[in-house]
């Protein structure tokens, strides 16, 4: 079975309105099954997750929908969350949030999604600590997302994707890669754009009028280009009773190992 899964920083409110209209159509386009979204705004006035899957097909979380509070600077920065083609069950928000980095209102959803005729997958959506002096603080995130992976792992191998703000030799993505340990544990994830011919894959560039402002305040350059989005697909290892392999980047096909 082939699934294709979309990652996308929406961004909070910026640019001009009819921007979630804009993505809204794209996601249409792409056509995705499982989707996690980054940065979604939902306040009184504006939700913007029903307007960014508004006739796609898909059933989307939000992270207010199953935090008792609502953290600092949400309305600002949004929240993230996760959408599916197929029935899905949120069975966690993990705030993210450490004493050190109170500004990141931003929560890790994990979802189980049932695949038809195939099987069952976690499936968790995050978005990690943004400024670029918070690696600290992004290591320990990567290990809180393995250990919710560890709580909730399904037959099926476990898909996480979101914004890490992090490049691939950052620490925290080479632990979830399986290159390096963090506080003596080890993890390993495909990191779905990987192989070759893939390209560069880089997500936030100052060729874009969008990001350029922002980025050369937070790195002090106007020239820059990094891969800092991600899809991640659980090894062999954690799932004996199944089998995933990505393809063209964003794409995964699925099977049931006989036992």
């Amino acid at each position: 079975m082939r699934i294709r899964v979309l990652t996308f920083n929406v961004w909070n409110t910026q640019g001009p309105p009819e921007r979630l209209a804009l993505i809204n159509r794209e996601v249409q386009r792409l056509r995705p099954d499982l989707v996690a979204f980054q940065e979604v705004v939902r306040t009184d006035q504006l939700d913007s997750l029903k307007l960014l899957i508004d006739g796609s097909g898909l059933k989307g979380f939000h992270q207010a929908d199953r935090q008792p509070i609502t953290p600092p600077y949400a309305a600002e920065y949004g929240g993230t969350a996760l959408a599916s083609r197929w029935p899905c069950r949120l069975v966690e928000v993990l705030d993210m949030r450490f004493a050190d980095a109170p500004d990141v209102p931003w929560a890790s959803l994990a979802a189980a999604i049932d695949l038809p005729d195939v099987g069952s997958l976690l499936f968790i959506a995050t978005t990690a600590a943004w400024r670029p002096e918070a690696a600290a603080i992004r290591e320990r995130q990567a290990l809180a997302l393995a250990d919710l992976d560890a709580r909730y792992r399904q037959d099926l191998p476990t898909i996480i994707a979101g914004d890490f703000n992090a490049e691939p030799d950052a620490a925290s993505i080479r632990f979830l890669t399986g290159a390096q340990s963090l506080s003596g544990r080890s993890a390993f994830y495909l990191d779905a754009w990987s192989g070759e011919g893939t390209g560069s894959g880089h997500t936030w560039v100052s060729d874009n009028p969008a990001a350029k402002a922002d980025g050369a305040k937070l790195l002090g350059s106007g020239d820059f280009a990094r891969r800092i989005d991600y899809i991640f697909v659980a090894g062999p290892g954690a799932h004996p009773r199944g089998a995933a392999r990505a393809r063209a980047g964003s794409a995964g096909a699925f099977q049931r190992r006989k036992s």
